[in-house]
């Protein structure tokens, strides 16, 4: 196997960066050329290379993409005043300043230049998309959403489509009628809103109006938008504390009600109100639902049990849902009580669908919205509906029948979740399993309502007690829209037509969800209806309607303009890769409740290489049939394509619990760009020597190639964190992380010791860092090479051959290459 060298011809024009190609020649075999290879090395680095190093070369790509990008635009004030322009990549901290479109903190798309036909967009093969996150929080340095408050006359909207007045309505007639950006209706202006126009045809009131020059704000909504034309209620949060055996026994129950005592206080609430709207309410259950009664006046909380689970009723209406601080002393004690009172139970059956069902109708009583705090930790097995057996199958892993493992085993909790969004019930689950406990039917009403799914296998309460009550802290302090409506329109000759997250649709346009919090993420497919025009470009406009935390109706409004072209290169341009995986990754794992795996993982890495092979055929330079050739904005694409391939969902392996897989499942079906990108493609830090003046590490590639048996590395994910240490680790290292002397005196079982050091100081601000962005708190696992734990670890490390099959990158690289030939044969 030889590497050869050529320099571009000097006739060629090519910019610098373009002139390095590189050409693999094995054999008889294929050879490869990769184009836009950016200086990463000089001819003399390359010439003559092993095929293994070369490759090592070729795939710094990934790491560099994303450190030339924080080079160029990190730090930067990005201003979002350009129709179509590609926004920093998510690894990039920049500060946003909305100047007439989204921030992409709320809306990302696959590409900011829409093909303008669909015979164009089916050639290319680029799934258009928008991931939105319609509630992501904004950091202090940048402004939050404007309130506007048209009093009783309400949103102004357009007559024909119902789009809302927005940066992209255009005024005429000297300012007396606007017309729609989306469907080119003539409108009156409503004479409050009138403003004259100045000399460029723009109103004079431009910048004081949020809706006229910001891509988003709010709108107070009036009655019309609110059930049954009354105000909401404001929400409510109820606790429902699984007490039988296994969980008074670990000592879970007992931790639950003391870190509730202290997390009441953190309620969500309106920055100008003092204290919280929100009313609490607690259940606990084994067999049986118990109800409590916390009104303030009670000397004694009271207890009423409910032992027909068969047709679930809520026992008091007064005194169950309670505001804190007025009972505070009441709801304290029932905590205090709790564990004692249950503290002798054999009783280790459970139901789980009852439960959900009286907390739903509870919220119904009360005519609210709210959440459901669910803490569970078993099979739901007892006598009621919704029951659950084992059905953990491993024979039908890799067979058609593979999916059945996905879908839930009973209808009834689809149906319950139907009822949950239709009274605004929204579901978290917080999962304690020793064993199987069906994760694809009891996750499904989680899911459906917008909740969040946390699972913590084997708890202990010491060692798993921090993370799990630092996700309740983080839960039920989130920032959240409840009883929400979200609608997507868009302007003519596109549509929105698939939708992906936490969601529930009961119609092809409304997307329900019982709440929406600061990190679910709605993903957004669209498909050509007619042709786009190149000069208004294609206009997306996202609506929330929901109900605030005080119980104020609202609507949220998001815009984002993006360009058209006839020209398939400006397509390529302008995409984004990391919204392009959230896409795959959502639109796979949607279809695995109906086709085989097998289908699946052949369908990417065939729509992969159609992908650059259209690339490779219409918009590079002219070269031989046989040359790879990866366009700019989808250096890194490959690499996450095949990191998808090998996630446990679409890698079919018994050793696989199934309840992880569909653990996994789950979270990125509501995952945002930013998560997606870390859990497909962690973060591995070198560690090998921190001084206190150093700036934070770069990462590395995620290959055993980059680890070295006198370093340690940090490895995160989203989900789950690593240290893993070399056997030759620097003592002095070891000492000022572990506060031990040396590498066969650490315990991998121990927590990480808090050291009063540089070393321990500056490891523990870049695990918070870490930490501070993500909607998991992540447990640190220690794992020593060449002992047990580091084998958890190498899964990690993507770019390697997979532990349960799966290609390393370079053998995908040359799949992928292979099956672009025989599209260009």
């Amino acid at each position: 196997m030889t590497i050869c060298l050529l320099e571009a011809a000097a006739g060629c024009r090519r910019p610098a960066s373009l002139t390095l190609l590189l050409f693999v020649i094995q054999g008889e075999k294929s050879l490869l050329l990769v184009e836009n290879f950016a200086e990463i090395a000089s001819p003399l680095e390359i010439h003559s290379l092993p095929y293994s190093m070369f490759f090592s070369l070729l795939l710094i790509l990934q790491i560099q993409v994303i450190e030339n990008d924080k080079a160029s635009r990190g730090g930067q004030i990005y201003a979002t005043n350009i129709r179509g322009q590609v926004p920093p990549l998510v690894t990039t901290d920049c500060v946003i300043q909305d100047q007439g479109n989204a921030s992409p903190r709320y809306i990302r798309c696959t590409a900011y230049c829409f093909p303008s036909s669909s015979d164009m967009a089916k050639q290319a093969q680029i799934p258009l998309a928008a991931i939105i996150k319609p509630f992501a929080a904004v950091p202090p340095n940048e402004t939050p959403l404007y309130v506007v408050n048209h009093g009783e006359t309400g949103p102004i909207r357009c007559n024909r489509c119902k789009a809302y007045m927005c940066p992209f309505m255009q005024f005429i007639e000297g300012g007396r009628k606007y017309q729609c950006g989306f469907c080119n209706c003539i409108n009156d202006v409503p004479p409050f809103f009138f403003q004259h126009l100045d000399h460029i045809g723009r109103r004079t009131d431009h910048y004081e109006r949020p809706e006229l020059s910001l891509g988003s704000y709010e709108y107070v909504a009036t009655l019309d938008y609110c059930r049954n034309n009354k105000p909401p209620n404001s929400p409510a949060y109820i606790f429902m504390i699984d007490v039988s055996y296994s969980n008074i026994k670990s000592g879970l129950v007992k931790l639950i009600c003391n870190e509730l005592k202290t997390v009441l206080d953190n309620l969500p609430r309106e920055e100008q109100e003092e204290t919280s709207a929100i009313r609490v309410g607690f259940v606990t259950y084994n067999k049986v639902l118990h109800f409590f009664n916390v009104k303030s006046n009670l000397a004694q909380p009271q207890m009423m049990v409910v032992s027909d689970v068969g047709e679930v009723f809520v026992p008091l209406l007064d005194g169950f849902l309670v505001n804190f601080q007025e009972s505070r002393s009441v709801v304290n004690n029932l905590l205090d009580q709790i564990p004692e009172m249950f503290a002798d139970t054999n009783e280790s059956e459970t139901v789980f669908a009852p439960v959900i069902q009286a907390g739903m109708e509870a919220l119904k009583a009360a005519e609210c919205a709210g959440k459901l705090f669910i803490f569970h930790s078993s099979l739901p097995t007892a006598e009621a509906p919704g029951k659950l057996k084992n059905r953990d199958d491993k024979k039908l892993i890799n067979t058609d029948k593979e999916k059945i493992l996905f879908q839930p085993q009973t209808n009834i909790y689809e149906s319950l979740a139907r009822d949950c969004v239709a009274n605004g019930c929204c579901v978290n689950l917080f999962l304690f399993p020793n064993q199987y406990v069906d994760v694809a039917s009891m996750g499904l009403v989680t899911m459906y309502t917008g909740g969040t799914l946390y699972k913590y296998n084997n708890f202990q309460v010491h060692s798993d007690g921090p993370q799990f009550l630092s996700d309740l802290r983080k839960e039920i302090g989130k920032k959240t829209g409840f009883d929400a409506i979200m609608r997507v329109r868009t302007s003519t000759g596109f549509r929105a037509t698939d939708f992906f997250g936490a969601i529930y649709m009961n119609n092809t346009t409304d997307v329900e969800m019982a709440a929406v919090d600061c990190d679910k993420a709605i993903t957004v497919e669209f498909k050509h209806d007619d042709k786009l025009n190149e000069d208004s470009g294609a206009l997306i406009q996202c609506a929330v309607l929901y109900t605030s935390i005080s119980g104020q109706r609202r609507l949220r409004i998001h815009n984002i303009g993006l360009n058209c072209s006839s020209q398939l290169a400006d397509l390529y341009k302008s995409c984004e890769t990391d919204a392009l995986i959230n896409f795959f990754a959502k639109s796979a794992f949607k279809a695995i409740l109906s086709q085989p795996l097998k289908t699946i993982r052949e369908i990417l890495v065939s729509q992969t290489a159609r992908m650059l092979a259209c690339y490779r055929k219409n918009c590079a330079s002219p070269s031989a049939v046989s040359q790879l050739i990866l366009p700019d904005a989808m250096k890194v694409l490959p690499v996450y394509i095949n990191c998808l391939l090998k996630s446990c969902v679409l890698v079919g392996r018994p050793e696989i619990p199934t309840d992880e897989r569909a653990y996994h499942r789950q979270l990125v079906m509501s995952m945002d760009v930013a998560d997606t990108q870390l859990f497909f493609y962690p973060q591995l830090l070198p560690i090998v020597s921190i001084h206190l003046n150093d700036a934070f590490p770069t990462a590395v590639r995620c290959s055993e190639e980059r680890l070295s048996e006198g370093g340690v590395f940090f490895l995160a994910n989203g989900l789950n964190m690593f240290l893993w240490l070399g056997v030759s680790t620097p003592p002095e290292l070891i000492q000022g992380i572990f506060n031990v002397p040396s590498f066969a005196h650490i315990s991998t079982e121990t927590l990480l010791p808090e050291v009063d050091n540089p070393y321990s100081k500056k490891l523990r601000s870049i695990m918070d860092y870490i930490q501070s962005n993500r909607p998991y708190s992540m447990k640190l696992l220690i794992a020593k090479q060449r002992e047990q734990a580091e084998m958890l670890f190498r899964q990690y490390l993507v770019e390697d051959k997979g532990l349960y099959g799966g290609a390393s990158y370079v053998d995908f690289l040359c799949c992928v290459h292979k099956e672009i030939c025989q599209l260009l044969s």
